[in-house]
């Protein structure tokens, strides 16, 4: 599962530097140009990263921190960019969330280390995939719908998860039952599979008896469509 991270940056030259060097490393990328766009695509696709210029249009750099922080916490790693400036004020800006600093002009090497070195220290905790607003967090054990939570059992969320880590992927209800129940599945029944997505579509879905995340396949089995 690829990590996502979100580039905050108004400079089309640096911006599009950042964007190539993150996706050489595996990395997916989104992009914002000023402070409003960052939080509606902070909304809509729930980065694991934020790359955030502090000089921004609209709303400060500063201000999208504190904003993260606070919808966030510190499920989420936020790494400044910035022209010089003084300890004092890094010092200010770390207080307010930020994870690091990195100054311009900065090597694309030296950021790429620094990313690095953040994900590694909370990345294990960003573990999670968004489609259109569902959000599923593995590590958490935790669904969201436009954040909201949505209670699921062990078995719907299991089957929830597979779903999402395979976006447009067909599956059996053999395929299914060998995913969710690998030691036993000579016992469960297909209607097991199906009870088990009657009951996510009633949580995920706007009208269950109409689905659109979750649809069927007539004659081949279940599809998550993101």
């Amino acid at each position: 599962m690829k990590q996502l991270v979100l580039v905050v940056e108004d400079d089309k030259m640096i911006r599009d530097l950042i964007k190539i060097y993150l996706e050489k490393n595996n990395y997916d990328v989104i992009i914002a140009t000023d402070g409003e766009e960052a939080k509606r695509q902070f909304m809509m696709h729930s980065p694991c990263l934020v790359i955030l210029d502090l000089m921004l249009p609209k709303i400060s750099g500063e201000e999208i921190c504190q904003w993260i922080r606070q919808h966030e916490k510190h499920e989420v790693s936020i790494i400044m960019l910035t022209a010089k400036i003084s300890s004092t004020q890094k010092i200010e800006g770390l207080k307010i969330g930020a994870d690091d600093y990195v100054t311009k002009p900065f090597s694309p090497n030296e950021l790429m280390a620094r990313v690095e070195a953040v994900m590694r220290r909370g990345g294990q905790y960003c573990q999670k995939i968004n489609h259109d607003g569902l959000l599923i967090k593995p590590r958490q054990g935790e669904v969201l719908l436009h954040d909201k939570k949505i209670p699921l059992t062990k078995y719907e969320f299991d089957l929830l998860f597979y779903f999402m880590e395979n976006p447009n992927v067909v599956f059996s209800r053999e395929q299914l039952v060998e995913k969710i129940h690998p030691f036993n599945e000579s016992n469960i029944l297909d209607r097991t599979i199906d009870a088990h997505i009657k009951k996510i579509r009633e949580k995920i879905e706007d009208v269950p008896s109409k689905p659109k995340r979750i649809i069927t396949v007539r004659g081949m089995g279940y599809q998550f469509v993101p």
